[in-house]
Order: structure tokens, then sequence, then C-alpha cells
């Protein structure tokens, strides 16, 4: 749960002052198991971060992989 509240925290602090090393730590690990996803239901880092740079939030980005799972299976 702590590992939830640091990314938590990142995400809703300042940008002006740098990350925390826990919660450096938190954003890697969180990012790695969204590439994962991404590649397993066959969405390239690249094509998320076009994606996300078009207007679709981080959430909404979930969303899709999410139901692309339901289709790869």
């Amino acid at each position: 749960m702590t590992t939830e509240l640091d990314l938590s925290a990142a995400m809703s602090r300042d940008l002006a002052e740098p990350l925390t090393l826990e919660q450096k730590e938190a954003l890697q690990r969180a990012v790695a198991k969204v590439v994962a996803l991404g590649a397993q239901v066959g969405v390239s880092a690249d094509q998320m971060i076009e994606l996300l740079q078009s207007g679709l939030t981080v959430g909404e980005l979930l969303e899709v992989l999410a139901a692309r799972t339901g289709e790869v299976a």
C-alpha cells in the first residue's frame, strides 16, 4: 500500500520539487508494469506515448489496455 501512496503523492506534488528516491522507484515500477501490459496486448511503449501526447489520460490508457486484454485472451 505504501507504494501506491508514494506514487499518488508523486503524481499530485509540485513539479518544481524533485521526487524522493522512493517515489522515483515506485514510478519506475509502475511504468514498467504498464509497458509490460502494453507489450502483452500488442501496444508498444512508443504507441502509448503517442496516445498520451494526443490527449489520452493515464487512466484512459489503462482502460484501453485492460479492454485489449480480453481481446487477446
